[in-house]
Parts: C-alpha cells; sequence; structure tokens
C-alpha cells in the first residue's frame, strides 16, 4: 500500500538516512536521556531529606502515589531534549520536522480528538465483564486538582516516545527502506519488546509486549496515513488517559489513576477476559481515527 502522507515526514530525513548515522543517533539519544536522567533524579534526592528519599524512589519505581508517577510522567521530557540535540547536531534538521506541517497537525489532532472523544464516551455506555468493574483510588476533589499537573506532563510523556518511534525511527528508517514492512514493523516490535515487564506483569508481561507492539503498529499505519505526528498522539493519549489518570491494575502505576481494578497484571485468571476486551479497545479507537482522517 502507498503511503503518501509519510513522504512529508521521509523527506527531511532523505539528507542523512546513512543507517550509522541513525544508530548513532539511537545510541546518543539513549545515551543523552540517561544522563540528563541521573541529573534528574539525583537533584530529586537532593531536595527530600536523606531519610525520606529511599521511600520516594520507592514511589517512582513503582508509581504508587502522585508523587511518583509525576515524577516518572517529567522524566519524559528529557527524551524530546535528547532529540532535539541529536537531530539539529547528527541530522541537520530541526526537531518540529518530526511533527509535520503545524496547520495540517492541529487539524488532525482535533478531528481524531473528536472522534476518540466519542468513542470513549460510547465505552462508559457499554456493559464491562464483572471483573473489570473498578474501584475508588483517589478522592474526586484530590483528582481533579492533580489534572492540570497530571495531563500536561503525560502529553509530554506521550509525545516523547511518539517523536522516538514515530517519529525518529519511521522517518529516517522509511528514508532508507521502500518497503512499509521494515519503517512501520521495526519500530513497533521495538516499542512493545520495551514494554516487556515481568517483575509487574509475571506471566503475563508477554500480553503487554503484544498490546504494545499493536499499538505501535497502529500509530505508525495512522502516521504514514496522515502525515503528521498528531493522529499517534491522540491515540496514545487516548490510551493513556484511560490506564494512567482513568482505571489501572491494583498493582500497577496507581499513583493517579481515579479507579483501579479488583485484580492484579500477575493474575492468570485475567488474561482471558482483559486481553480481548484491550484488543477490541485498540481496533476499534485505530478504526475511529483512521475514519476520521477520510472526511
Amino acid at each position: 500500500m502507498r503511503y503518501q502522507g509519510q513522504d512529508f515526514l521521509t523527506a527531511p530525513a532523505r539528507q542523512s538516512a546513512e543507517l550509522w548515522r541513525f544508530g548513532l543517533g539511537l545510541v546518543l539519544v539513549v545515551g543523552c536521556y540517561l544522563t540528563l536522567g541521573h541529573s534528574y533524579f539525583t537533584l530529586l534526592a537532593e531536595m527530600v531529606p536523606a531519610q525520606d528519599w529511599p521511600a520516594l524512589l520507592e514511589e517512582i519505581d513503582n508509581g504508587s502515589t502522585p508523587r511518583g508517577m509525576l515524577a516518572i510522567l517529567a522524566s519524559f521530557g528529557f527524551i524530546i531534549i535528547a532529540l532535539g540535540l541529536v537531530l539539529n547536531l547528527l541530522h541537520h534538521r530541526p526537531l518540529a520536522t518530526l511533527f509535520g506541517k503545524g496547520r495540517l497537525f492541529l487539524q488532525q489532532g482535533l478531528r481524531v480528538s473528536t472522534a476518540l472523544g466519542g468513542f470513549a464516551v460510547l465505552l462508559w455506555f457499554l456493559p464491562e465483564p464483572g471483573i473489570l468493574q473498578p474501584f475508588h483510588n483517589l478522592d474526586y476533589l484530590r483528582w481533579l486538582a492533580l489534572l492540570p499537573l497530571a495531563l500536561p506532563l503525560l502529553l509530554i510523556q506521550v509525545t516523547a516516545e511518539e517523536l522516538l518511534f514515530r517519529g525518529y525511527a519511521q522517518s529516517q528508517l522509511a528514508a532508507r527502506f521502500a518497503r512499509p514492512v521494515v519503517w512501520l514493523v521495526l519500530p513497533a516490535l521495538v516499542f512493545g519488546a520495551l514494554h516487556y515487564e515481568p517483575s509487574l506483569a509475571g506471566p503475563n508481561a508477554w500480553a503487554l509486549v503484544l498490546g504494545a507492539a499493536l499499538f505501535g503498529l497502529a500509530a505508525a499505519d495512522l502516521t504514514a496515513r496522515s502525515g503528521t505526528l498528531a493522529p499517534a498522539i491522540a491515540l496514545h493519549v487516548f490510551f493513556n488517559v484511560a490506564s494512567l489518570l482513568y482505571v489501572t491494575p491494583g498493582d500497577t502505576l496507581v499513583g493517579l489513576a481515579l479507579y483501579t481494578y479488583p485484580f492484579e497484571l500477575t493474575d492468570p485468571a485475567l488474561l482471558p477476559i482483559w486481553l480481548p476486551y484491550d484488543l477490541m479497545t485498540l481496533l476499534c479507537a485505530w478504526l475511529a481515527a483512521r475514519l476520521s482522517l477520510r472526511r
């Protein structure tokens, strides 16, 4: 299939499409991110009494409290900084070229967000399996008070991941390889593999990888069709708001969630119910986004 939209994102990458440059770029992005992250967490440690740092560090590791989750989300900003530096110094292109044309980006973002908002309303009224009935986690007023901090930081986290995988990796690979199977599938597989968390999901860890890889493929398709990152960012925000700010399993990144499910990700009995529901939601959200782009 011809993805004409991808050409707009690939064009700025063609002047520096060498594989060695892309590989070095990834290494530099990771190195810069780790360096900035180390400085960031060192600063956090200096801002609390020494005896309180181990407790805060555990909260950040588990995302078990609002401040722990906010710290995690904020740390993704260093990926954006690292990408900006690498693109400028190694590829001689500005970070803005990963987003696509500004006006089209805003138009597509609004259309896909509206479609996904309508889909979210539909999901609200549909019955869920009994095992997916949630419990309160945060008080409503506390949750609402945290949203002005949580939403911008979540947008930073989502944007950082989309810039790296659907922006940088996809455009650089598309400039080097003509076959979409390479630049669509390869970043999606890496994105899925990075979600392998046996410490969180135990025997269900492979399901997290599968879900993330399929999401990555859906986001890649939307990006290649539209020619901007807006649809992929909107789709990513839709799922991360649902899974991090609205409802999450009772043992996983619960710090900012209004509700929690009455199960843990490690529960093997959960998989036959949760995975089909999750994948069907992904399929319908992707179709809603695609249809909104055809108008």
